[in-house]
């Protein structure tokens, strides 16, 4: 071979090898465990802080390149979630029964309807059981409807609904229907 091929070759490997170092390097790998991250020894002590524990399956996250925010985010939410007792993406109780009209309840029209029955919730009786960790929980999922459960007393009117309690839904709230 000649010294050209040689040094050719050599110039292709050191290439390959920053390119490998690079993309490699990009690679973050988010671990959450038991244990607190040691304090580095030139810094005092610091108070660990208790660990959530693992989610059911593990919970190891490796992102690489792209989404890299949204799996953050979602990494957070979940160890938030844990420590607040709750879980984002949870679906509520399965309904009992056919579903009843949601749209009878005030500020809830047919595209959160959709939403909520994508949500399994199909009746009043469920809303009406809602608590507060089941409100945030829903409220979470409600795209542009977030803040509605509330602010239009969902659970309140549910709960009339529930009841078959027309006369008091339309003393507090208004006629019913749309």
């Amino acid at each position: 071979m000649s010294t050209t091929t040689i040094i050719v070759i050599a110039v292709i490997v050191v290439i390959a090898l920053a390119f490998l170092f690079l993309v490699r390097g990009r690679k973050q790998h988010v671990t959450f465990s038991d244990t607190p991250p040691l304090a580095p020894k030139t810094v005092a002590p610091v108070e660990p802080i208790e660990a959530a524990p693992p989610a059911p399956g593990g919970a190891t996250v490796t992102a690489e390149g792209h989404g890299i925010t949204t799996e953050i985010a979602d990494a957070v939410e979940d160890v938030i979630d844990q420590f607040v007792g709750i879980q984002s993406h949870a679906k509520p109780e399965p309904a009992k029964g056919p579903g009843d009209t949601l749209t009878q309840l005030k500020g809830l029209g047919p595209k959160a309807a959709s939403i909520l029955n994508d949500l399994g919730v199909t009746r009043f009786e469920q809303i009406a059981s809602w608590n507060e960790a089941d409100v945030a929980a829903i409220d979470a999922q409600m795209g542009a409807f977030k803040g509605r459960i509330s602010r239009d007393r969902w659970v309140d009117q549910a709960k009339l609904l529930a009841k078959g309690d027309t006369a008091a839904f339309e003393a507090e709230f208004g006629a019913l229907g749309r």
